[in-house]
Order: structure tokens, then sequence, then C-alpha cells
């Protein structure tokens, strides 16, 4: 499996893949984000798949960076409401 392979396994999409491939196979680490909400009252299961995911970019040499919404946790969850 090649390393593009093995970072976007269980990926619904990647919009830029041509980008990424350059990037890959330049050597340049690659700055992966994620954010959660910290109005919500835990993690669960599901946030296994997504932290799994940033262990493998980091395991790949990447840098993974998890953002905590201060501005979400000022006003809560913007979801659905108008």
């Amino acid at each position: 499996m090649s390393s593009m392979d093995e970072l976007i396994r269980g990926a619904a999409e990647v919009i830029q893949t041509e980008e990424l491939a350059a990037r890959l196979s330049a050597g340049c680490p690659l700055r992966v984000k994620v954010g959660f909400d910290p109005t919500a009252p835990d993690l669960h299961l599901g946030h296994t798949v997504i932290i799994n995911a940033m262990r493998r970019f980091q395991d790949a040499g990447h840098v993974a960076i998890f953002l905590i919404g201060d501005f979400t946790g000022m006003i809560g969850d913007p979801t659905g409401k108008n």
C-alpha cells in the first residue's frame, strides 16, 4: 500500500488528490487539522475514527493539530439554529 493510500484509507472524499500526491512525493510534511466542539459533554466511540486517522498521519511524519473551538464554546454549537 502506498503512503497516500495509507493516509486516505477510510476517507469519504479527498478533494485535491493531485496536490496531496505532489506534496507526499516531494517529502513535504503535511499539517493536518481536526476540530472538536468544546460544548459536547464528551468524546465518544465515533471520534476514534478521526483520532486514529490523525495518528496515521503522525506515524507517517506529518503534523497533527487538534483544535478546540473557543468561539463555539462561547455561543454553543450553531448547528440548526438561526
